[in-house]
């Protein structure tokens, strides 16, 4: 039962096991009240036969009863006593009664006929025509009663149903006609049928769990090759490889194509986290070995020892490790603070804290700063501003600005600077770590092509995006949109 193969053709067997005997058991029950059905209609038609023959007042040891051994007859009066049995009847149930005995009675007698002495005729009336017999009983029109029970003629016991009619002599006595129909082909024919399902449930189910055991094995076999492809890439470590996608447009086909583009995004991923630690300790490699060569001069020759240079060194590495340390925290999957933070404010006293800037930034910031705010983290996204001012700095020819307004349901800031502005082709790339262009490091001394690659993942991860566009004919815009806090 640990195969998903058995659980299925058990499961399958065992819902077709219940759902034939099910069927099976209604088409039984249908055919026996069918059957059951006819023979109560073969009764009632021997039972009114009988009837008739009483309402004509024929006496009761002249009544024709028919085949004995096919419907057995009994008929009692009022008082349930048996005044005629059929032929050859020996014990009889489910009538009400089981005596087989006629009990003492008299026969009832024709009422007679008007005489000519008492001013009638024997033959006609004055007007000629014929006068209804007056000796003449009726048969009861109601729906018979019905009854299964047991008959002996002859000697053979056997199952009937009986059907009950009501009947008036020309004696005004009210008798009851019990006939039966047997019950001998409707219990064959239910035996056979029930034989014959006992007998095909077996081979059926054993059909349908071979045919699901083979269809689930046929469906499954792509999820075999797709489990040992994975444990060969588990094993190898080598994320370039890809199980195999059947060419069927099912359920496991896509999720080949699924498992495919996971080890995809991993090979991505993976792919990236190196480039990220090799260009990390490359960056890190620079300002160490600078602040070194610098404390091992100033160790053998203290009076050529450039405290100034030490600390900028030491300022870059700090600020490289830090960038580094929230890149990671990014990376593990932080989620931004929830404080509402009014950004036009933030945006102020950033700028107010850069006293070392070579080209002044000119803010814009509306008077209803109220409607600025947004939610998150504000050293994170204080950070963000910062790194889009410094980049403006670096690349600015003498105008560097910020401005902040509502926009598209949210609060947008945007810094502009009047430099030889973004390329085209590369307004993505630059938003990559590391990634800095090819003038950019000349004029960009100590940048190591994290800032923008931070902002924007910050950006995002505020529910936000980061862009940047031409301003005008020549300069960069880098244009940062927050969702409103409301």
């Amino acid at each position: 039962m640990r195969s998903v193969r058995a659980r299925a053709a058990l499961g399958a067997t065992v819902v077709v096991a219940l759902a034939l005997a099910v069927a099976g058991l209604a088409v039984l029950l249908v055919l026996r009240a069918n059957l059951t059905d006819q023979a109560g209609l073969q009764a009632e038609v021997a039972a009114r036969e009988v009837a008739g023959q009483l309402a004509l007042g024929v006496p009761y040891d002249r009544l024709e009863t028919g085949d004995e051994e096919d419907h057995p007859v009994q008929v009692t009066d009022e008082d349930g006593r048996v005044v005629a049995v059929s032929q050859d009847l020996e014990a009889i149930s489910g009538t009400g009664t089981d005596r087989v005995t006629r009990a003492p009675a008299p026969t009832p007698s024709p009422t007679p006929s008007p005489t000519a002495e008492d001013g009638g005729d024997d033959d006609d009336d004055d007007d000629g025509t014929d006068s209804p017999d007056p000796a003449r009983g009726e048969v009861s029109t109601d729906d018979p009663d019905f009854a299964n029970g047991t008959a002996t003629v002859d000697g053979d016991r056997a199952d009937y149903r009986f059907a009950s009619v009501e009947a008036t002599n020309a004696a005004g006595l009210t008798l009851t006609v019990h006939a039966g129909a047997p019950l001998a082909a409707e219990q064959r024919a239910v035996g056979s049928v029930r034989g014959a399902m006992l007998t095909g449930l077996p081979v059926v189910l054993l059909v349908v769990a071979g045919v699901t055991w083979l269809v689930t094995r046929r469906a499954l076999r792509p999820v075999e090759g797709i489990r040992r492809e994975m444990a060969a890439i588990t094993a190898s470590e080598d994320l370039s490889r890809r199980v195999p996608e059947p060419g069927s447009h099912d359920e496991v086909a896509r999720l080949a194509r699924t498992t495919n583009e996971t080890l995809t995004a991993l090979e991505a991923s993976v792919e990236r986290q190196r480039r990220f630690v090799a260009d990390a300790s490359h960056e890190l490699r620079s300002p160490i070995a600078s602040l070194r060569t610098q404390l091992e001069v100033g160790a053998a020759h203290p009076e050529l020892l450039d405290v100034t240079g030490a600390v900028a060194d030491t300022v870059r590495l700090q600020a490289l490790a830090a960038d580094l340390l929230l890149l990671a925290r990014l990376d593990a999957g932080e989620r931004p603070g929830t404080a509402l933070l009014e950004l036009g404010a933030l945006v102020r006293e950033e700028v107010s804290q850069r006293t070392g800037d070579r080209i002044p930034v000119t803010v814009s910031v509306p008077e209803e700063a109220g409607g600025l705010e947004v939610t998150g983290s504000r050293t994170q996204l204080a950070r963000v501003v910062g790194n889009l001012l410094d980049n403006a700095e670096r690349h600015a020819g003498r105008a560097v600005a910020v401005a902040v307004r509502a926009e598209g349901g949210g609060v947008v800031v945007e810094v502009t600077d009047d430099g030889d502005g973004v390329p085209e082709a590369e307004r993505e790339r630059i938003f990559e770590r590391f990634v800095r262009l090819d003038d950019a490091r000349t004029r960009d001394e100590g940048g190591a092509g994290l800032g923008l690659a931070l902002a924007r993942d910050v950006a995002v991860r505020h529910g936000g995006r980061l862009t940047v566009t031409g301003a005008g004919e020549r300069g960069a815009r880098f244009t940062l949109w927050l969702p409103d806090a409301r």
